[in-house]
């Protein structure tokens, strides 16, 4: 049995890296593995663990180094001598927790994947090549998917360590279209894992009326719910329109506080929310004395997912998992990857139409037909999204 190191950014709050990275490491202790953990942010389940704060993306240093990096085909002077001493930092950091922890596996968790901490990305590349040490990249989200990323005065960097290239290193990625352009663009062959829940064990019941006690809301209220970060990729504007069509008792809520893209979105939602007259709440369920996501999903009558850009897609696999009714929008990777194995969802496209509403109603209102959809989404789910998944894609790429 291995001990295996994870490396990321952050592993805390509710992120889809950290979602993701918990299920893998929850398979790999089942199949006898130990775990460790190496970030910028580590939550308290993530332990033992080795805590680097200068790994984070989250900090001023780091976001200085990205504003000179990025949005201009040519990077200041001081930008390349302060990334070597940022990088060398972190080699020395990554080789205490190999040495330390006695690491004989390490999984990249979307660090050698977009760049947001070009120096961690970097690192690793150093490391793994100088160490021989095996590698899987688990590659959630690259930044050639992501505009922010171009223009870049950094290309080379990006070619050498987005993901990287070494005899030592194995790839997975979460969507066939992903895998496909990872071939395309770099020659690298990827192993297709879907993100994943643990549809083999049914969830414990939420606690529906905790929740919306806390959360103000009465007995009437339709509570439209999108469990995502706030962040304009996510398209939450969509959800308050949902609700708007719904009428005046309808209630969206939020429950990622999550705001890696600044806080004028939130103010713009705020702005369009009052606009529609819709009450918006940002409730986070993040944090301790707080409901937990499975209590936002029970008291919620339908789930809202109209983002327009994912690389899977957490919040769609929760909703099934805890049997709600569901509102997503026909992104890429769902029309490619989730759509085909048959799950019943009301689809979008372009937007909120008085169809998607009256489709919406007409389930809040017949409850045996909804209770029909949900039964049905969770098996295509336990078929096609379980952790048997991860079993028979992850757990023979660390036996290699």
């Amino acid at each position: 049995m291995a001990t295996v190191g994870f490396v990321s950014t952050r592993f805390a709050g509710l992120d889809g890296v950290t979602l993701e990275a918990a299920k893998l490491a929850a398979v790999a202790r089942e199949a006898g593995h130990t775990v460790v953990w190496f970030a910028g942010e580590l939550g308290e389940d993530f332990a033992p663990g080795m805590l680097v704060p200068e790994a984070h993306f989250d900090s001023d240093v780091n976001r200085e180094l990205q504003a000179a990096c990025f949005g201009s085909s040519s990077a200041p002077d001081w930008a390349h001598p302060a990334l070597r001493g940022r990088t060398a930092y972190l080699v020395d950091a990554l080789d205490q927790f190999i040495d330390e922890f006695g690491v004989d596996v390490l999984v990249t968790q979307n660090s050698n994947t977009i760049p947001m901490q070009l120096p961690l990305g970097l690192a690793t590349v150093e490391v793994v090549r100088r160490r021989g040490i095996p590698t899987v990249n688990h590659h959630h989200d690259f930044w050639w998917e992501r505009d922010r990323f171009t223009p870049t005065g950094v290309a080379p960097l990006l070619d050498e360590a987005f993901p990287p290239s070494e005899p030592t290193m194995r790839h997975m990625v979460i969507n066939s279209i992903a895998c496909d352009e990872l071939q395309r663009r770099r020659g690298i062959d990827s192993v297709v894992l879907p993100n994943v829940m643990d549809f083999e064990h049914p969830p414990d019941p939420g606690d529906a009326e905790a929740f919306r006690q806390a959360a103000g809301l009465t007995d009437d209220d339709i509570l439209v719910l999108q469990p995502t970060r706030i962040i304009p990729r996510k398209a939450i504007e969509d959800t308050i329109d949902l609700a708007a069509g719904i009428g005046s008792e309808a209630i969206v809520i939020v429950t990622h506080p999550e705001r890696d893209e600044g806080d004028e979105y939130a103010g713009v939602l705020e702005s369009h929310a009052a606009r529609q007259g819709v009450r918006l709440e940002f409730f986070s369920v993040d944090g301790p004395d707080r409901p937990s996501l499975a209590d936002a999903y029970a008291a919620a009558d339908v789930v809202s997912f109209p983002s327009r850009i994912e690389g899977f897609g957490n919040a769609l696999l929760e909703a099934c998992y805890y049997r709600r009714p569901l509102v997503v929008r026909r992104y890429a990777v769902y029309t490619a990857d989730i759509a085909p194995t048959g799950l019943r969802a009301i689809e979008i496209d372009d937007g909120i139409t008085p169809d998607v509403v009256r489709r919406v109603e007409r389930r809040l209102d017949d409850v045996d037909a909804s209770r029909s959809e949900v039964d049905h989404n969770y098996e295509v789910c336990l078929d096609h999204f379980s952790y048997a998944v991860v079993r028979d894609r992850f757990l023979p790429l660390l036996e290699r």
